[in-house]
């Protein structure tokens, strides 16, 4: 009896640790005749106009991982099709405007899949995920009350600025990408320690190595989408949000509920049109500020009713002093 009662404890206990693992599942059964295929490899490729040397077995077996790793996960490669509908046609324009390769748009995915939130763990931020240090450097501007890497069309264009600038300073693609992903530094120091110039013979950190493959990776799905099991019609696709953008010249605090108020629409809707603002005032300086469409006479009626800026702060001497916040945790945009 004693045994059995043992025996009934130690099988609760059991049945208590499957309980408190939420993390561990059992995978279903894979129905009968139906099994995982490996993705098409190309026999022949070139990024940004550069072949990759996919002859070598090591080069096809770093693209063949990382085209297994990109379509392993259907719903965010679904999600990154209907957010470059909104915002590729902008990065192409760009590009052909700076006289750069078309496919230099698939750093975006490779680095936030489009994500305006996206922060990494070392504190790159927004769609292009600039380091604090190199977003101030390639010009965006970054203060208590407006942080650029998080407006795209400004992060962008710095983005494609210092891309351009690193193929000047190492005479390819491939290597300009490598050096926007781990530094210029490193990329120069590697070169001169292994006396190498040409990134697919450079040995580097394995994230460098894996980074130029998973371009390449997100290029032959986003391009060749139904041969690698993706279907999605136009109408699935996000389209762009409409708005005017509007240069201003903003010299005192403007809490955005009330110019909010004056264009007839949220305080959501203006921080969602300008995410690079930090806090609950609009930045000071010039700018350009994005507003729902055709509000732009009632815009200026607005800032025209203001008062002097001295007189704006005399009367209302904790305006100087609005606290900034965080850009929030957000990943769905």
């Amino acid at each position: 009896m004693k045994k059995r009662i043992e025996w009934v404890l130690f099988s609760m206990t059991l049945i208590g640790c499957a309980i408190s693992l939420p993390h561990f599942t059992f995978a279903a059964p894979r129905p009968p005749g139906v099994f995982i295929e490996p993705s098409p490899l190309p026999g022949a490729m070139t990024l940004c106009g550069e072949k990759i040397p996919l002859e070598n077995p090591l080069m096809l077996e770093m693209l063949d991982r990382e085209i297994h790793i990109t379509v392993w996960d259907p719903a965010r490669v679904l999600l990154t099709f209907k957010r470059a509908s909104r915002h590729f046609p902008f990065i192409e324009k760009k590009l052909r405007d700076l006289g750069m390769p078309d496919d230099l748009k698939y750093l975006s995915v490779a680095e936030s899949n489009l994500l305006t939130y996206a922060k990494s763990s070392a504190g790159a931020l927004g769609p292009w995920q600039f380091m604090k240090a190199t977003g101030v450097r390639a010009g965006l501007r970054h203060d208590p009350s407006m942080d650029e890497r998080l407006d795209f069309e400004r992060a962008t264009e710095a983005a494609l600025l210092y891309l351009k600038q690193l193929r000047e300073l190492f005479g390819s693609w491939a290597a300009a990408m490598a050096a926007y992903n781990c530094g210029e530094n490193r990329i120069r120091t590697e070169m001169s320690e292994q006396r190498v110039t040409d990134y697919y013979r450079l040995n580097l950190p394995l994230e460098t190595e894996r980074y130029i493959f998973r371009v390449a990776a997100i290029k032959l799905v986003m391009e060749n989408p139904e041969r690698y099991g993706f279907r999605i019609p136009k109408e699935a696709m996000y389209r762009a949000i409409p708005c005017d953008s509007v240069p201003v010249d903003i010299r005192q605090p403007i809490h955005i509920a009330d110019l909010a108020q004056a264009l007839g629409t949220d305080y959501k809707e203006i921080k969602e049109l300008n995410p690079q603002f930090l806090g609950r005032h609009l930045p000071e300086g010039q700018y350009v500020l994005k507003i729902p469409c055709k509000t732009g006479p009632k815009l200026d009626d607005f800032l025209k009713s203001l008062p002097p800026v001295q007189e704006a702060t005399k009367n209302n001497p904790d305006i100087t002093k609005t606290k900034s916040t965080k850009p929030e945790a957000r990943t769905g945009k």
